[in-house]
């Protein structure tokens, strides 16, 4: 039996069992290989449960590049569902599905040098004119899916017509950005969190800013929480390596 894989997120339920903070650090994505068993949307669900049914408040921190967006749809869509008030952290970016997963927050929290970053989805096509024509329109649906899901959040600070043309646009919005557009409820102070984003993936998107290329200088959170950010980080990039191997086994 191969060793089980590392998830691309973590929980934990505080002592009195009233409030739970979940970590998102990495690729969003979905391990479904039987020799390390599956991780995903399920395996979500199945740990959100765990936790109890008497939290009241769940503290979600992003730091992610997105990735798959079925199962980011649906870790926003249980989100939603929770009886808990969900207050987002986003301690770096939340990239891609990575933000619509940040929409489910009744409180979205960023420090000043954060980022959100919305797209159209995308995907790796093909086939004849017929099936090329069906993957456009699939993504159209997505993309529309996904559109709900900010101007729920932003209501009257955001309408369809703007949000199509930062969706075209791949906008990386500053934390003062969002909140302007109604996608941050919160402006905080400046924190020294890396974006947990490989080379490769951030070669995925055309916009990255290169002030998320930096390296922190210093730290202002606990070195404990720290030390269980990074590690959450280092599996995330660990991930990222196994997926990266076996899409070249398969080139």
């Amino acid at each position: 039996m191969g060793k089980q894989k590392n998830k691309f997120f973590n929980m934990k339920a505080s002592d009195d069992g009233k409030s739970a903070d979940i970590f998102i650090y990495g690729e969003v994505t979905k391990y479904a290989w039987e020799e390390y068993g599956e991780v995903s949307s399920i395996t979500f669900k199945n740990e959100l449960d765990e936790l109890g049914e008497g939290i009241e408040i769940i503290n979600l921190y992003i730091n992610s590049p997105g990735g798959s967006v079925f199962e980011g749809i649906t870790i926003h869509n249980m989100l939603k569902r929770h009886n808990a008030r969900i207050i987002v952290h986003v301690d770096g970016v939340a990239a891609s599905i990575a933000s619509v997963i940040a929409m489910a927050g009744d409180e979205i929290l960023m420090p000043k040098n954060s980022m959100l970053m919305i797209h159209n989805a995308w995907t790796f096509t093909w086939g004849n004119a017929k099936e090329l024509r069906k993957a456009a329109d699939d993504l159209d649906r997505i993309s529309n899916s996904s559109m709900q899901s900010y101007l729920q959040k932003a209501g009257d600070k955001l309408d369809e017509e703007t949000l199509k043309e930062l969706l075209d646009a791949e906008s990386w919005l500053s934390a003062d950005e969002a909140f302007e557009y109604g996608l941050c409820d919160e402006v905080l102070a400046e924190n020294n969190m890396v974006a947990s984003i490989s080379d490769e993936l951030f070669a995925k998107y055309k916009n990255v800013p290169k002030e998320l290329f930096k390296q922190p200088q210093n730290s202002t959170i606990s070195a404990e929480e720290m030390a269980q950010r990074q590690k959450i980080a280092e599996e995330a990039k660990a991930n990222a390596a196994y997926i990266n191997t076996i899409l070249e086994g398969m080139s």
